[in-house]
């Protein structure tokens, strides 16, 4: 996962952009490593497990071609996606935040003791890696996925753009993010809680940086959703793009199909491939 820096708090306008700027992102999310799994709890009140299963209910996972969880985060996402593709598919998580990575190694490898050997499914790698330029050469992955990430990226279209250079023809591209409900009483109700309550909830957990728990719901409020944020999914390349609201609005999944490659053109585009570049997973 990736955000960004401190937001003025309430006296922040709602038209002024979030700076998102790399390294106060990457310096804000190290801090609240340790809070973020509590942080998306209480974001959606205790709910997203439940919306993480339904994202995934939503894959097409077919062979044994390999899928990335791009801003991965603390890996929730990724292991989800791993225990229901089976042994024969690889999952690969990436993030830029290298605090967040060591939470995510620790629940797989928890998970993978457990489990007495893994369950029968290859262990997820998690890599630091920029989602504005992902190093991964093209038409890799059968799906790609972000879950509470991509409001984050400095430049959504951009990420967006390199979930579908990685993804291969015909396989899918998939979104989870919060979203804004469309009922006035439950929409009135929802951003006081963002704006007033949350705030609040996490400083009194942090005690550290207060700018990170003021971002986290002004970065949901700015953000596009439901037919913006599908027209830009449109935009990037993808097909017959839908989106569900979860939970009347408060979250959403958006999913669309990378469109197969004209058969003349497969040779050109392979040889076209960007070199793969060194990544530095996390091990330690």
């Amino acid at each position: 996962m990736s955000a960004s820096h401190q937001t003025g708090g309430r006296h922040r306008k709602a038209t002024e952009p979030l700076d998102k700027s790399g390294q106060r992102v990457r310096e804000m999310f190290r801090q609240i490593a340790p809070r973020y799994d509590t942080m998306n709890h209480l974001l959606s009140l205790n709910i997203d497990k439940w919306w993480r299963r339904k994202a995934v209910d939503r894959l097409t996972i077919q062979g044994d071609a390999p899928i990335l969880d791009m801003c991965c985060g603390t890996g929730d996402l990724a292991i989800e996606i791993a225990n229901r593709a089976g042994g024969d598919v690889q999952v690969i998580g990436s993030d830029f935040c290298h605090a967040m990575l060591e939470i995510a190694r620790d629940k797989e490898d928890s998970r993978v003791r457990d489990a007495a050997g893994g369950a029968g499914r290859p262990t997820i790698p998690f890599f630091e890696a920029d989602s504005m330029q992902l190093p991964f050469t093209n038409d890799r992955f059968q799906c790609v996925t972000v879950a509470f990430g991509l409001r984050n990226i400095v430049d959504t279209d951009q990420g967006l753009r390199e979930m579908v250079r990685v993804c291969r023809p015909g396989g899918q591209v998939m979104v989870l993010e919060f979203s804004q409900p469309t009922l006035p009483i439950l929409k009135q109700l929802y951003g006081f809680y963002f704006r007033s309550v949350l705030p609040r909830v996490g400083q009194m957990l942090a005690r550290n940086d207060k700018s990170a728990y003021e971002y986290l719901p002004a970065s949901v409020g700015q953000f596009p959703c439901g037919e913006a944020l599908a027209d830009r999914l449109r935009q990037a390349g993808l097909e017959e793009v839908e989106y569900q609201p979860l939970t009347l609005g408060v979250a959403t999944i958006y999913i669309g199909k990378k469109p197969a490659a004209p058969q003349s053109s497969t040779a050109t585009q392979r040889a076209a491939d960007p070199v793969e570049q060194p990544m530095r997973m996390v091990t330690q």
